[in-house]
């Protein structure tokens, strides 16, 4: 995904050790209805723009409103890759040597100047394609491993980073544009659980570290969890042991920032700041997190 911030080039180094680096307490299922919500949404909020809103600019630096489109559409094709060969019980190894800073406008600018009807029709389709593999998994298949930018993951995982990528885009979209998108439980508890665990799980894979229990309570709407932080990443509900860091903030805001699209809350404790490094050192995001 792209940033909002200057950016320079650095590799993602995902965990393929045959332990899952992400994990999330919860139905396995839960991620299929707020995804495919969350993309029909925005195919129709799309379809409702006018033809110089496409080339108007997005909060994705120098991205128009058609580059961050065909971005999503790009990026479809890699998710319904992961979750088949996940399926398979074959997870694919291919962004070891993925530079978030760099190849995704790599992939953009290699479209030329193609049409936005042509840029709609290309993300539906692989809308089409993506919500097709995960509408009739079963609960076993959605705990298969397959391969997001952290590692190997289950397929529940992988659509949730799709899930949190394209609803942090659709207000890359809009928001510039002076619409803002609507607000779903569901999708945002999700987001926020997910913008909470990639740093951490990309820390690991650079080789960073900081770890313990971090607490989250954010509000309108409400979602409180902890996040444990080890030689893995867990996302869970109930109390953390002991007097663990809490970041605290409206809930959209506090998924914003988690995503370096806003900055922290002034009053959010430093530990959670140093716990943000790795997102911004994937991406080599000056400013972030500070």
């Amino acid at each position: 995904m792209s940033l909002p911030v200057t950016v320079d080039a650095v590799k993602l180094s995902p965990q393929y050790n045959h332990q899952v680096i992400v994990s999330n307490a919860g139905s396995p299922a839960d991620q299929c209805a707020p995804l495919t919500r969350q993309r029909r949404r925005l195919e129709n909020e799309l379809r409702a723009l006018g033809a110089r809103d496409w080339d108007a600019p997005s909060r994705c630096g120098s991205w128009t409103v058609k580059d961050v489109v065909a971005h999503l559409a790009g990026v479809n094709v890699f998710w319904h890759a992961s979750l088949m060969a996940g399926l398979a019980d074959a997870p694919t190894r291919l962004l070891g040597g993925f530079d978030p800073a760099v190849t995704p406008s790599q992939m953009v600018d290699s479209l030329g100047a193609i049409a936005a009807a042509d840029v709609l029709e290309m993300f539906v389709s692989s809308n089409d394609s993506l919500l097709g593999a995960v509408g009739d998994l079963d609960e076993r298949q959605w705990m298969a491993l397959a391969e997001s930018p952290a590692g190997h993951v289950s397929i529940r995982l992988v659509a949730q980073h799709a899930l949190w990528d394209a609803w942090v885009h659709e207000r890359d979209i809009l928001l510039p544009l002076g619409i803002t998108p609507p607000i779903e439980v569901d999708e945002i508890r999700s987001c926020l659980h997910y913008a909470a665990a990639l740093s951490p799980a990309l820390a690991l894979g650079l080789g960073q570290s900081a770890r313990g229990q971090f607490v989250v309570q954010a509000t309108d709407p409400d979602v409180s969890f902890v996040l444990e932080v080890a030689d893995s990443v867990l996302v869970r509900d109930g109390a953390a042991d002991g007097d663990a860091p809490c970041l605290r903030g409206d809930a959209v805001q506090l998924v914003e920032a988690l995503s370096i699209r806003a900055p922290l809350p002034d009053a959010a404790p430093s530990e959670w700041r140093r716990l943000l490094g790795g997102l911004a050192a994937a991406f080599d995001a000056e400013g972030a997190g500070d």
